[in-house]
């Protein structure tokens, strides 16, 4: 079956700071939005340059450093001009000499108890006067002045890099705000969920037209939960509300809220609904809620941690605001089942929207909706690529388009084919093609006998899915081959023969071996996984088995942070768990004996599927065909034994 799921589509929209309204638009006194600048190791190269040229330049302007002895020497000798005594040094200018200028060279040294000093000094002619030295000069120059130039540099690094980047904006909202001009996006660009942009239509009118319901009373619902598998599109859906209704946009995720720092994420949420009131209407999109909006209570010692703070603020907020102000709260999340009731009551997320996955008619649009700008080839039909498709949501046809692209551009086409639709599902349901896996003549057989006996089982069962593909090309991390199987429409039930037929399918590739070669191998372990889980299935949960009657024995699964810290005791006796060991066991033979018998019967299709499968590696439905030819031989259900 093709894989379920993807990673969602999000479109890459320049980032808007602060307000970006133009500057007819922008609020009076309100400022322009700043400019970030990335930070640059630059900055910090010229401050230390800076730096220590102006320590060079005030260390030149000290005086030469000299011993005590040598300030005798030089007043003996009279070459001192005059000199200023202080309580810790002495300074003094040389004389000028024949041959020599030291006119107004400079010294100093450190002073000594001199007795004699003064009467020296007389006797030689020499001035002098005292002076009382400023200590609190010196550490200006030595200490006030470095932090004062390093806190002007700081200053304007941070005010370059952007409000976020200073230590005090932890508190600051780090939600992206997308002004009506730069979100381009509406429903004309969402596809295959008319029923939630139905359900949304309400809030456009009332963001467009708020006086249409407070004229009668009326209140628009505080919050819209959007719910659904991952890649349905909850984000454009969103994305697109805003845009039809042509307001501010703002958009995060739930993990931006929580930090390392206690009270930040309150703090951040405080933030976001004051920037909103300043900018109603507008539409706050908190994606991915389950990160934010767990169930509290559910830690085994009971702390009262910052996240759970975080989400009090919330509710709060939410509580708080008048909903007529036209501050819309979209979320997103594919878990609803872990959020805290607290934010599914009325007043709150009390408008819930199920973005589904796309139905056969869903998938086409939303595959014309991403090959607009794609060149296709005029045999293209898209609705044989949506019946293809089965199970696949927005995300994936938007990646299946994508590679198909890049598969005609590598083959150097004009334009996108079918062929390349084709291979393009392959990759996404199987993985990537790995020709050049070396596999042994021996474990290459045994693969197309293994993938011929799936696609055998299920040509003959009449509730199986028909086979459209058979490959034993290894793709993936460990497919050595592959049996591709669609459904011929979309289903929402399964009956009890579809789940056995299916449960035969997947059987049919082990017996097949077992019949061919007498042995089994490791290669099944995926499909006897899955046929497990199918009867454990029919007998615990959907109450299948006739023994044990109409009773479910398996309750409904909860998150495992959610479950209690303790094993809990079964709900049922041994004697009840034994029989529902047996009745797996008796679905699986059963099954396994059905299959057998098909695979036995036309053991001459077997071979011949198997061996054509050996020289072509890639049997398409056209091929199968002509191999089955006539209608197959199909067993009667084995008769089960009276107890």
């Amino acid at each position: 079956m093709p894989k379920k799921g993807g990673k969602r589509d999000k479109s890459n929209i320049r980032d808007l700071l602060g307000l970006d309204d133009s500057p007819g638009q922008r609020k009076r006194g309100s400022p322009p939005p700043s400019r970030k600048t990335h930070f640059t190791i630059w900055y910090v190269i010229i401050a230390f340059l800076l730096i220590f040229l102006l320590q060079n330049y005030l260390s030149a302007q000290k005086a030469n450093e000299i011993s005590y002895s040598q300030f005798k020497d030089l007043v003996r000798e009279n070459r001192v001009e005059e000199l200023v005594i202080t309580p810790q040094t002495i300074r003094g200018r040389l004389k000028g000499e024949e041959g020599i200028d030291h006119s107004g060279k400079s010294f100093q040294t450190v002073r000594v108890e001199d007795p004699e000093l003064i009467k020296a000094l007389e006797d030689k002619g020499i001035q002098y006067k005292g002076k009382q030295e400023n200590k609190w000069v010196s550490g200006i120059f030595a200490w006030v002045i470095p932090i004062i130039f390093f806190f002007i540099i700081w200053r304007l690094l941070f005010t370059r890099m952007g409000p976020e980047a200073g230590a005090l904006s932890f508190g600051k909202s780090r939600a992206k705000i997308f002004a009506q001009k730069e979100n381009r996006i509406t429903f004309k660009d969402v596809a295959g969920i008319d029923e939630a942009k139905e359900e949304l239509q309400e809030v456009i009118e009332f963001l467009k037209n708020p006086g249409k319901f407070q004229k009668l009373g009326g209140k628009i619902p505080k919050g819209v939960l959007l719910v659904g598998s991952p890649g349905t599109g909850k984000t454009l859906l969103a994305r697109a509300v805003a845009g039809e209704a042509n307001v501010a946009f703002f958009s995060i995720s739930g993990s931006d809220f929580v930090e390392m720092f206690v009270g930040v994420g309150a703090a951040r949420v405080r933030d976001l609904f004051a920037q909103a009131q300043q900018r109603a209407p507008c539409i706050i999109f908190i994606d991915e809620l389950d990160a934010l909006g767990k169930a509290r209570g559910v830690n085994p010692l009971g702390r009262h941690d910052e996240q759970e703070q975080t989400l009090n603020q919330l509710l709060a907020e939410m509580d708080g605001f008048d909903p007529n102000t036209g501050v819309i709260i979209m979320a997103a999340t594919n878990r609803p089942e872990i959020l805290d009731p607290a934010l599914l009551r009325p007043g709150r997320f009390d408008r819930h929207i199920l973005v589904d996955r796309p139905d056969i008619v869903g998938r086409e649009e939303i595959l014309k909706v991403h090959t607009r700008g794609v060149k296709l080839s005029k045999e293209m039909d898209l609705k044989i690529i949506a019946a293809r498709t089965p199970g696949f949501v927005g995300a994936d046809l938007a990646n299946i388009v994508n590679e198909a692209a890049l598969l005609a551009a590598r083959k150097n086409k004009d334009q996108v084919e079918t062929d390349d639709f084709e291979e393009a599902i392959d990759r996404v349901v199987a993985g990537l093609e790995k020709k050049r896996r070396l596999m042994s003549k021996k474990e290459k057989e045994i693969v197309a006998y293994h993938e011929s006996g799936h696609a055998l089982v299920a040509s003959v069962l009449p509730n199986a899915d028909h086979v459209h593909r058979i490959s034993i090309i290894p793709r993936g991390i460990s497919a050595l081959g592959y049996t591709l199987q669609l459904p011929t429409e979309d289903r929402y039930l399964m009956t009890k023969s579809e789940l056995l037929d299916r449960l035969a399918v997947l059987l049919g590739g082990r017996i097949a071996e077992e019949i061919t070669f007498g042995e089994i191998s490791t290669g099944a372990h995926n499909d006897l996984q899955r046929a497990t889980d199918i009867a454990t299935s029919m007998v615990k949960e959907y109450g299948m088995s006739e023994k044990l009657g109409y009773v479910t024995f398996e309750k409904e699964k909860r998150p495992l942070f959610l479950q209690s810290p303790f094993p809990s005791s079964k709900e049922y006796s041994e004697k009840t768990a034994k029989e529902i060991d047996e009745e797996i066991k008796r679905i699986v033979d059963e099954t396994h004996t059905k299959a057998k018998k098909i695979l036995v019967q036309n053991g001459e299709k077997l071979k011949k599927m198997a061996t054509l499968l050996l020289e072509k590696e890639v049997l398409e439905e056209e091929d199968l065909k002509r191999v089955l030819g006539k209608p197959l031989v199909e067993v009667e259900k084995p008769k089960r034994k009276s107890a």
